[in-house]
């Protein structure tokens, strides 16, 4: 059973908005339950769980489901929250692909809906896409647009979240200085979020995946680029600048020393990177010669697979792939001292390269975390994202009591 985190002192608006965001947390997570099992779970007296129970039933978040069973006295009466209540949207922007998500506020996801976008890639074309997909999303729902309460999207470059903009994101077109919090908020005319879609992962992976409990770790996503989403101490950390976590950048031993610049690839991506282990593998094919018979054009996924079958080329370019990450990883180690480091991404999850990982940080005598595959693969960022929506529902439905 989910309890309740103690609150300091605040003002008395500040003190009913979170009493009514943790016990609406608590009847989330226990429903059905009574008054009294909130009063027990949350620490709070009786007569402010009824009266926060009671504003929370007239928003008709809350749903009375008649006498429980009884304990030898009275029947108490049981409550359930209403997931029912509204939904969110969640958007995934990807460099090719866009996938949206509908989801109750359990965060149950109800439907999905893709669309390519290397043709549309714009910030306009984009937008467009979102609402055609949401709209279909709520229609097959029996919904429409008024059930709708908030949208959260992930995209692949630095954001400011505060503003709601995406500094740069190289992989799309046109997505520099993009206000896409005012776009989505005057197309779906709800409150909206933005985050990197890196971070929207870690979110996901802290709500529903392998980090879930965990305060302090890592989430890096190893693809085509490479970045990390950061928690320390329960809070997503972007830096002053917004740009923590764009380890990509990290600068490696032995290569060509360049400023770093947010239209080129950083050195430790280019190295270990999607398009550089192909580059790696194209260029040992053809130092190998024709007479090794190796398909050139293999995935780096397919390369790893050939390494752990026990081919010498292959495992070479694993093996200094291997080192390469996990030196990345003992500095990121060195310096947040995080418990958990979490692989994501289409690399980042191949299961050879996370043992040749593994192996190397365990001859770490300190800067040795524990190392984990995400266990909600490509849906990390549409989790986080319906993560993050329901998180702004939260704060807009409580609004009103200050």
């Amino acid at each position: 059973m989910r309890k309740s985190r103690l609150m300091g002192p605040f003002r008395p608006f500040v003190l009913r908005q979170w009493n009514a965001r943790e016990l609406l947390a608590l009847l989330r997570s226990n429903s059905p339950c009574s008054r009294a099992d909130l009063v027990r779970l949350s620490g709070l007296s009786a007569p402010t769980v009824s009266s926060t129970i009671e504003a929370l039933e007239k928003k008709n978040l809350v749903e009375r489901l008649g006498p429980g069973a009884s304990n030898g006295g009275r029947r108490p009466d049981m409550l359930r929250f209403n997931s029912k209540y509204g939904f969110v949207a969640g958007v995934d922007i990807g460099g090719s692909s866009l996938r949206l998500a509908l989801a109750d506020l359990d965060g149950t996801i109800l439907g999905r809906w893709t669309a390519n976008t290397r043709v549309h890639r714009t910030p306009a074309k984009i937008v467009d896409l979102i609402h055609k997909g949401m709209s279909e999303l709520l229609r097959q729902q029996g919904l429409s647009d008024r059930h709708l309460l908030a949208i959260a999207a992930g995209a692949p470059g630095v954001t400011d979240v505060k503003r709601g903009v995406v500094i740069s994101a190289p992989h799309l077109m046109d997505w520099d200085n993009v206000p896409l919090r005012s776009l989505l908020e005057n197309r779906f005319k709800v409150p909206a979020v933005v985050e990197n879609d890196v971070n929207a992962a870690a979110v996901g992976e802290r709500w529903r995946g392998a980090a879930q409990g965990v305060d302090d770790f890592v989430f890096l996503a190893i693809g085509t680029g490479i970045g990390a989403g950061l928690f320390i101490r329960a809070e997503l950390y972007h830096g002053a600048d917004w740009s923590a976590g764009e380890v990509g950048y990290l600068l490696v031993p032995g290569t060509r020393a360049t400023s770093v610049a947010l239209d080129k690839p950083g050195a430790l991506e280019t190295l270990i990177g999607g398009h550089g282990i192909e580059r790696a593998w194209r260029k040992a094919c053809e130092a190998a010669g024709s007479k090794n018979k190796l398909d050139p054009n293999l995935r780096p996924t397919q390369v790893f697979a050939l390494a752990e079958s026990g081919n010498p080329i292959a495992n070479k370019i694993l093996t200094e792939a291997a080192q390469i990450l996990g030196d990345a990883i003992s500095n990121i180690s060195v310096l947040l001292n995080s418990s958990l480091v979490v692989l994501g991404g289409g690399i980042g999850t191949s299961q050879p390269l996370f043992e040749e990982v593994r192996y190397l940080l365990e001859n770490n005598e300190f800067a040795r975390p524990r190392l984990a595959i995400t266990t909600l693969g490509e849906d990390a960022q549409l989790y986080g994202v319906v993560r993050l929506a329901l998180d702004r529902v939260e704060e807009t439905l409580f609004a009103a009591s200050k």
